[in-house]
């Protein structure tokens, strides 16, 4: 090997963190939302087949997880996609995803004993978390379409001055208040993705809960992703109070959790495989097997708290 080679993949590594702690990987944040959206989106198709599709807005989560797929590639080699597209498909992602959590309450609402047997219809009835976390690509989503591009690919524009007196904002005009826009795309939201990797966490780590509840933890590896969630929800709270814990605690355990997702979805493919006919009926056992890229959501969780310790803090 060159002994040149390392020294380049060193220098590489050091100007994508660098791009990363400046808010400059648009790009990369958008394919991952986009990757998101893919993963959600079949997710989400097989659970409401099991439901039979009884109610039409069934399917709004799949249009938008193959809108949030296309946006997201496409904000990969255009700007205006990042910007203005994604974030439109972000946006009405979310919303869904809100909606979603509406009908799943009303749904438990809806069981034999409704509320009044809270333990059995959670667990019996739709997965109350989910469209939540299906909510989760498009905040990715939203947060890219306001972050600048990567050094390779940038436009050298002239800046934009943040005082509406200010003589170029005359001859231009338009002027940008600092305010939380600016704060993201100088990559200083390290508070916001350290609170938005508690709230993912929390979802995925409730949904593991009682799915694997359902499986009676057969497997003692189905009580880690339990112990984790928790773990990282904590670190994500101290991180809001504490630098020092957003670049110690919170990349530890985030690493643990994107280790545990991936365990996780081994077991749950595994788990397909060792259903009766296995691989001859595909379609079959993944809609009624384990849900096999559920540890891949909650991996997702640790995502956010890793991306958060490369973000700086906010100026507030």
């Amino acid at each position: 090997m060159n002994e040149l080679e390392p020294k380049l993949v060193y220098g590489e590594l050091l100007t994508a963190e660098n791009d990363i702690r400046e808010g400059r990987f648009q790009r990369w944040l958008s394919l991952i939302a986009g990757l998101s959206g893919v993963l959600a989106g079949l997710e989400v198709s097989y659970e409401h087949y099991r439901g039979s599709y009884s109610n039409r807005v069934m399917y709004t989560p799949v249009v938008l997880s193959g809108a949030l797929a296309g946006a997201g590639v496409w904000g990969f080699v255009n700007r205006w996609a990042a910007t203005k597209l994604l974030r439109a498909v972000s946006v009405v992602t979310m919303a869904d995803s809100v909606i979603g959590f509406g009908f799943h309450i009303r749904g438990i609402q809806r069981k034999p004993g409704g509320w009044r047997l809270p333990i059995f219809d959670i667990i019996m009835g739709p997965p109350i978390f989910a469209p939540l976390l299906f909510g989760v690509g498009g905040y990715l989503g939203l947060i890219a379409s306001y972050l600048r591009r990567d050094q390779s690919t940038l436009d050298y524009r002239l800046p934009v001055p943040t005082h509406k007196g200010h003589w170029a904002a005359r001859l231009g005009g338009s002027h940008q208040r600092i305010g939380w826009k600016q704060d993201i795309r100088e990559g200083r939201f390290q508070k916001n993705l350290a609170a938005a990797t508690v709230v993912s966490a929390f979802f995925s780590g409730f949904e593991a809960l009682y799915s694997h509840y359902k499986n009676n933890f057969r497997y003692k590896a189905q009580w880690s992703p339990i112990a984790i969630a928790p773990a990282l929800m904590a670190a994500g709270v101290v991180s809001l109070k504490n630098r020092r814990a957003g670049h110690t605690w919170l990349p530890a355990l985030s690493a643990l959790a994107v280790i545990d997702g991936g365990v996780g979805f081994f077991y749950h493919a595994r788990g397909v495989l060792r259903r009766p006919a296995g691989i001859k009926k595909p379609l079959y056992n993944l809609i009624y097997g384990p849900p096999i890229f559920a540890p891949l959501l909650f991996a997702a969780s640790g995502f956010l708290g890793l991306l958060a310790s490369l973000m700086r803090r906010e100026k507030s």
